[in-house]
């Protein structure tokens, strides 16, 4: 077989990119000498036009990751070659983020890395969790009983997610509904009746003349207020990803009503299920912690596991540290405890996370219950303010012309 040229693009660990040409076969003994130079390949062109390039850095769909992990704990269970079973698996994807990504870990594979290297170098597009879960399982020989797990995580994580968007949904359009409908009124028709008022010269009250003045102020100055949507827009961004801030916030989002539960309970199901998937994979307890800090979604469930984290490495049981969480309930505390205890960590993390799942299900299905009385108070506040801010003039207009 004729060798082809290969030029290639190249990143070292320093992050210094290299170019270059080589001779190979195929793209895979061109891969696999790149790398064998140290190099992390970020695209190959050979001189008969095939062409790799390395997948983007982008998040994976959730709901595609989870299909995906499903397909590759059914090629490692069938014992079909890893990389075959993955080209059939890109072959099948129409483009997108996922088939660059499979391919890219196709490539790697054939080119002798093992399974959690070649999800590595596409760490960005899977995550943390998952990659050092995979790593985990690879090492200890339970990675199709770990990608079983994950695959059900995944859905189990995008189930709840879809509930918690729908359930917010309705009163969301109805906020925005109210906002623009509020923004009309008070922009265009209040205006418009204080002048006809003012010119029956009518003494106007004083909540009228506070809103005749915030409707011209919206006409007259409507690119202030659009710049002052985009400026507290572009602060909390700014604030999200600053630590402090997402602590803040959710310090914040936790004070609110029933909407403080439903956060909490996302975040200890999140945080149990990703524990006792991460042990039951072979993580040890400090980085499984870590792990499960990060996935729970909440800025001071993350602190309180970085804390147990510390303390375990310090020489601390799990039984010992949680009474330090203050984001985690009685109920979770007593579980784990009895895990610890009986060397069953995993299960008793599958419990409670199915228990909150549960519960915060039924919080979510309730959340049009408690929202829908306190926006219909709103409404009819906001209605009755810009009503009597009409009609009141309007009834000493009358005795003017009587």
């Amino acid at each position: 077989m004729t060798a082809l040229t290969f030029e290639y693009r190249a990143m070292d660990q320093a992050g210094t990119r290299h170019r270059g040409a080589l001779p190979a076969l195929n793209e895979a003994e061109a891969f696999r000498k790149v790398t064998a130079m140290g190099l992390t390949p970020l695209s190959l062109r050979s001189n008969a036009g095939s062409r790799f390039r390395r997948a983007g850095g982008k998040r994976i769909n959730a709901r595609d990751l989870a299909h995906f992990t499903y397909q590759l704990g059914v090629l490692v269970s069938s014992r079909i070659p890893i990389s075959e079973g993955l080209r059939r698996i890109a072959e099948q994807e129409k483009p997108s983020r996922l088939r660059d990504v499979v391919t890219d870990v196709a490539r790697r594979i054939e080119a002798g890395e093992q399974v959690a290297l070649a999800l590595d170098a596409n760490r960005e597009s899977f995550g943390d969790v998952y990659v050092e879960t995979v790593r985990a399982a690879e090492k200890s020989g339970n990675l199709v009983k770990a990608l079983e797990h994950l695959s059900e995580s995944l859905e189990r994580g995008q189930e709840m997610s879809k509930q918690v968007r729908g359930a917010l949904m309705y009163p969301l359009c109805v906020s925005a509904i109210l906002g623009l409908a509020v923004v009309f009124l008070i922009g265009f028709v209040v205006p418009k009746f204080a002048a006809m008022f003012e010119s029956r010269h009518v003494e106007l009250p004083a909540f009228t003349k506070a809103l005749m003045l915030l409707g011209n102020s919206m006409q007259g100055y409507w690119f202030v207020y659009l710049f002052g949507i985009a400026g507290l827009i572009f602060g909390y961004r700014q604030t999200v990803r600053t630590k402090r801030g997402r602590q803040a916030i959710d310090q914040a989002l936790g004070r609110v009503p029933h909407l403080g539960n439903i956060l909490r309970g996302l975040a200890i199901a999140r945080f149990t299920r990703i524990l006792g998937l991460s042990v039951s994979s072979g993580l040890g307890l400090i980085e499984s912690l870590e792990l499960a800090g990060k996935a729970s979604g909440r800025a001071s469930m993350q602190r309180d596991a970085e804390a147990m984290a510390a303390q375990v490495r310090r020489g601390g049981k799990l039984s010992e540290v949680l009474d330090g969480c203050k984001e985690i309930s009685g109920f979770t505390r007593r579980m784990l405890m009895a895990g610890e205890q009986s060397a069953e960590l995993p299960r008793m993390c599958s419990i409670i996370s199915r228990h909150y799942e549960r519960e915060t299900g039924h919080l979510v299905k309730n959340i049009a219950t408690v929202i829908e009385p306190l926006m219909i108070v709103a409404i009819a506040g906001v209605v009755l303010v810009i009503a009597l801010a009409i009609f009141l003039p309007m009834w000493d207009m009358v005795k003017l012309v009587g």
